[in-house]
């Protein structure tokens, strides 16, 4: 049975045999130039879900609003998400309002920098519009663009700094430290079990004394 990283790239593959843009995104792109196994794999697509479902038969279609398909293929669960640019935020955890957009586009909306690259899954080359890979070799957590817009956008960034910098032993970076004392308010926006899950996985971090 082929592993979740094969799995991923054959997904990729058959989105590019069509003549869409596919690459991998986020958290598995920076585990694997942390020298790190990624746990799965995401893929960011200019295929749009209504492309990506007709590809994949069986597939789920979890975030209709936001462009997300969940494809099953060997075991592996793969999310798909179409590019996109969000909206305003006006509820501190999500867009009122999506639209599909470029590659470039879509790492503007993301977090942190270490966690807004693209990586070619059939080359390996990184695409890096954010300074992403830059952060990483410093050991650096930094928001993306304005950091005090990424915490009003959503307020659990402000747990998910912390995990951050924890896991990987990162400094955050000064603007997006005082960013986020300014809005560290915005936890009591955020729902008891968004603050459970996230605080869960932080208790039990080999470095969660740091």
């Amino acid at each position: 049975m082929p592993d979740a990283r094969s799995t991923a790239v054959a997904l990729a593959k058959r989105l590019k045999d069509e003549g869409h843009i596919a690459y991998f995104a986020g958290g598995c792109v920076r585990d694997r130039l942390l020298g790190k196994m990624p746990k799965d794999y995401d893929i960011a697509t200019s295929a749009i879900p209504e492309q990506v479902l007709k590809l994949f038969p069986g597939s789920n279609e979890v975030g209709a609003h936001f462009g997300v398909v969940i494809a099953k293929s060997h075991g592996h669960h793969v999310e798909i998400a179409t590019f996109r640019t969000d909206g305003s935020y006006r509820d501190g955890r999500r867009p009122e309002t999506v639209s599909f957009s470029t590659p470039q586009e879509d790492s503007q909306r993301r977090d942190f920098t270490i966690n807004g690259l693209f990586e070619d899954p059939e080359t390996g080359e990184v695409i890096d519009f954010v300074g992403g890979q830059a952060d990483l070799a410093a050991g650096i957590l930094r928001a993306i663009g304005d950091p005090t817009a990424r915490f009003a956008e959503d307020s659990l960034r402000l747990m998910r700094a912390v995990r951050f910098a924890v896991t990987l032993g990162f400094e955050i970076e000064p603007g997006t430290w005082a960013a986020m004392c300014e809005h560290a308010d915005g936890l009591a926006r955020i729902s008891p079990e968004r603050i459970r899950d996230e605080f869960s996985r932080m208790i039990v971090l080999p470095k969660r004394a740091r």
